[in-house]
C-alpha cells in the first residue's frame, strides 16, 4: 500500500501521521508533503513523537507537486487548507481522503499548555490511523 499525507507545511500533523504509519506497518509506502512546504519540521512535533518512541527528526517537508505524477492507494489530507488547496493529481489516486486535525503549532499558551496540545493531536492522529489501517 502505498500513501500520501498531505497538510500545508508539512512540518507538524502530516510528519506525525507518517511516523504512526510507519510504525504500525513496515510494508507500507508512506510519504508526506505540504502544499506550502516549512523550512523544518516542528521541534515539537518531533519531541513529542521522541515521547512515543517514533523518531521523525530525519523527517523534510517536501512540495506536494514532487509527487503529483505518481500512483497513490490514499492520497490523505490532515488539514483545511490542504484538503481545500490540494492540487490536481496526474497520476492516478484510487482514495482520496480527509481527516482532519487542529494545528497544535496555533496554539496560544504558556509552554505546558502548548506542549499538552501537541500530546492531545498527536494522540488523535495515533487513534484515527490506527483505526483507518485496521479498517
Amino acid at each position: 500500500m502505498k500513501i500520501l499525507i498531505l497538510c500545508t507545511g508539512n512540518s507538524c500533523r502530516s510528519q506525525m501521521a507518517h511516523g504512526f504509519l510507519q510504525s504500525f506497518d513496515s510494508n507500507i509506502e508512506v510519504f508526506s508533503a505540504g502544499t506550502q512546504p516549512a523550512k523544518q519540521v516542528n521541534a515539537k512535533a518531533v519531541q513529542v513523537m521522541q515521547e512515543v518512541g517514533i523518531d521523525i527528526s530525519h523527517h523534510t517537508p517536501k512540495n506536494v507537486t514532487q509527487y503529483l505524477k505518481e500512483t497513490w492507494d490514499y492520497v490523505i489530507t490532515v488539514c483545511g487548507g490542504a484538503n481545500e488547496t490540494c492540487p490536481a493529481f496526474l497520476g492516478t489516486v484510487k482514495t482520496r481522503l480527509h481527516i482532519g486535525f487542529e494545528d497544535p503549532s496555533e496554539s496560544i499558551g504558556d509552554e505546558e499548555f502548548i506542549m499538552s496540545e501537541f500530546r492531545r493531536i498527536r494522540d488523535e492522529i495515533k487513534k484515527k490511523f490506527k483505526d483507518f489501517i485496521i479498517v
